[in-house]
């Protein structure tokens, strides 16, 4: 099957050593990945974002396509958007005389993208189908007011849009159930929505291998930006209850502008009068191929978030055997199994978090069962080959003749902004 990956806001052009510059771009990388790996044909297309890269180039055997839609650098999202149109134009001349068989969109600008340049190809051929995924919706980031960052987009105009392409698209591929709650509530029909998680790197995330150096103490773990939404604010909170542990606070994404440095010295003053600064060590970003041995240098890998799309971080601890506590939310709530392959907290509750940790801290074979349990749900339900076997099965059933095209989207010229 030929398929074209639309990643117009993050792609896989960064190497193993790299900063992790987003949970998107690990997923577009290593989706395509096994899906070339299973014998498919795939193109990503991305914004051209530096004028040195090279055009087509190929990583892991996917053919990597960047277009060039307006200025060669990073743009803000509200700048992004209006390019869309040179980068729909650019799909289209791309698939000229070689049309994929099916088109999946990564991101809602992407799904904009994607289907504006379906809308374009010539009236004689069949019409290609597009599967969405979405992974952040306006509709969730909303409740969040402004502890988010501002994307700069007019929220109720994202939200239209948004729905708009769900709609518009042969599938949703939504990550989690709580996703597929939201795009139901969205208008979305329940029976064009499948939920395709993300995936992780198995051979990579391993109980076995190099450890990071630590200390004697007990190691806690978070990984992640200082954004106020990753919750690192309550794990602090919980450490000052936790006098025998130590906090190391890694990753953070060095390329994404929105991580501001006002954040990070927020966390550290905030350190600095619970009276735990001298057990918060801050590692900073951490390329990925150095992030299996820190997180088995932790005993425990927290993820407290008060939103999260997904949770990769936590299924990455728990490839390698670590016992996890998470928020039970967005996707978090469905990689860990409550009790069993980790244990569940309220978002934003320190008190709480910290009584979890004390139970964790004293009762080692229960974190050793954890970890194992861990460890075999995500080989067996989160290896990528298994999740790329399964969205080609999604690719299967599409057949593209029954769209819903919104109105509004099949009256546009391929010009956004």
């Amino acid at each position: 099957m030929r398929i074209a990956m639309i990643s117009a806001q993050a792609g896989p052009l960064s190497g193993p050593e790299d900063e992790d510059c987003g949970g998107a771009q690990v997923h577009v990388a290593e989706l395509s990945a096994a899906l070339v790996a299973a014998g498919h044909e795939v193109s990503v297309y991305i914004r051209r974002d530096r004028p040195t890269e090279p055009a087509p180039t190929e990583r892991a055997g996917a053919r990597i396509v960047s277009l060039q839609a307006g200025p060669a650098c990073v743009l803000p999202a509200e700048r992004l958007l209006a390019q869309l149109g040179l980068f729909a134009r650019g799909l289209v001349d791309n698939w000229a005389t070689d049309p994929p068989d099916v088109v999946h969109a990564h991101c809602w600008m992407s799904g904009l993208a994607a289907l504006l340049a379906v809308r374009g190809q010539p009236s004689d051929r069949p019409p290609i189908p597009v599967v969405q995924t979405f992974r952040d919706l306006q509709s969730v980031r909303s409740r969040f007011g402004e502890t988010l960052p501002d994307t700069g987009i007019d929220p109720s105009e994202r939200l239209r849009l948004e729905r708009m392409i769900a709609c518009s698209a042969d599938r949703v591929a939504a990550t989690s159930a709580a996703e597929v709650t939201e795009l139901v509530r969205m208008g979305v029909a329940r029976t064009n929505i499948i939920v395709a998680p993300s995936g992780v790197d198995v051979d990579r995330f391993t109980p076995t291998g190099p450890v990071a150096s630590r200390s004697g103490r007990f190691r806690l773990l978070c990984v992640g930006s200082s954004l106020p939404h990753t919750g690192i604010d309550t794990v602090i909170a919980a450490l000052r209850l936790l006098p025998e542990a130590e906090l190391v606070v890694a990753g953070g994404n060095a390329c994404d502008e929105t991580e501001r440095d006002a954040d990070r010295d927020r966390l550290r003053a905030h350190a600095q009068r619970s009276g735990v600064a001298d057990r918060v060590h801050w590692a900073g970003p951490t390329p990925r191929s150095r992030l299996p041995s820190v997180l088995r240098s932790a005993d425990v890998v927290v993820c407290a978030p008060w939103y999260e799309s997904f949770g990769t971080v936590a299924l990455e601890a728990m490839a390698c055997g670590v016992p996890v506590v998470v928020s039970s939310v967005g996707g978090l709530a469905d990689t860990v199994v409550d009790g069993v392959t980790g244990l569940h907290v309220p978002p934003r509750e320190a008190n709480t978090l910290a009584s979890t940790l004390r139970a964790l801290i004293r009762d080692a074979s229960r974190r050793q069962s954890l970890g194992v349990a861990g460890c075999d749900r995500a080989k067996a339900r989160y290896a990528w080959n298994r999740i790329a076997a399964d969205t080609a099965r999604v690719y299967a059933t599409v057949h593209a003749p029954q769209r819903c095209v919104d109105p509004e989207l099949a009256d546009r010229d391929v010009v956004v902004g």
